[in-house]
């Protein structure tokens, strides 16, 4: 069961304050958690230092490792969910003050702007002086970060939509191209078609994209790599490494220990 995510202050109101850059530290309690799909005015960096974060908007799934963050520009509605380890910070930024893009996007957190999001985050930080000092470091750091290839689109055409659900819903749903089109009363030239259109990925690729979200998060939420492989529906262990290592060039235990041990 999910529960709704422990903000440090009950009457949080982003946009009612003037601060260029606000950071809030957020508390899992120990439950996966999630913040219902709202919007803001302020742009949000959604930065996870331990356990994993999914965060939702319109157009598609992003996924947040450990030691990695996405941006959600402002006024784009959008939800999170965290996994029941999950350490969080929420980063709020003006509008005219980000120099990163128009779009959602993940990006690596380095070891400097992870101390400095923890700092600023300390409500007992009184010096101005030394704040500014701080948010200008920040935002000049955020935008020379790498990006990290953790999205999967998310269709609006209806009936590619009752895909995703399910394939969401179970990961491990193999049913081919060709039995998604019967379902759908669809030719399987119309489907494959519709799912490139709809996502710019083939829907095997598009699949893949899912099982890659869905291993990450459950990855980083402890889970280990036989009980992810199985979720996913692999027939074997190594079938699921190997495809994790064509698409990430790690396995996936190497991928996972090098971000969460980042320095």
């Amino acid at each position: 069961m999910r529960q709704p995510l422990s903000y440090p202050w009950l009457d949080l109101d982003v946009d009612d304050r003037s601060a260029p850059v606000i950071a809030v530290r957020v508390d899992a309690d120990g439950t996966k958690g999630e913040v219902p799909e709202h919007s803001h005015r302020k742009g949000q960096l959604v930065v996870s230092l331990g356990g994993g974060v999914t965060c939702r908007v319109p157009s598609g799934l992003w996924m947040v490792p450990p030691h990695c963050a996405v941006w959600i520009p402002g006024g784009m509605a959008h939800s999170n969910r965290a996994t029941a380890n999950a350490r969080l910070f929420f980063v709020y930024v003006e509008p005219e003050l980000s120099r990163l893009p128009g779009r959602c996007c993940t990006i690596s957190i380095s070891p400097l702007l992870r101390e400095l999001i923890v700092e600023l985050s300390d409500g007992t930080q009184h010096d101005a002086a030394r704040r500014e000092r701080l948010i200008g470091v920040l935002l000049g750091e955020l935008p020379r970060m790498p990006l990290q290839q953790l999205h999967l689109p998310l269709p609006a055409e209806p009936r590619l939509k009752r895909i995703a659900a399910a394939l969401a819903d179970n990961p491990a749903d193999r049913r081919t191209l060709a039995e998604w089109a019967s379902h759908l009363a669809l030719s399987e030239s119309s489907l494959a078609r519709l799912v490139v259109k709809e996502t710019g990925l083939t829907f095997g690729r598009w699949r893949q994209q899912l099982h890659l979200i869905v291993a990450i998060r459950e990855l980083a939420a402890g889970a280990s790599v036989q009980q992810v492989s199985a979720e996913l529906g692999y027939e074997s262990v190594t079938a699921f490494i190997t495809m994790f290592r064509k698409a990430l060039g790690q396995p996936p235990a190497t991928y996972i220990n090098g971000i969460a041990n980042a320095r």
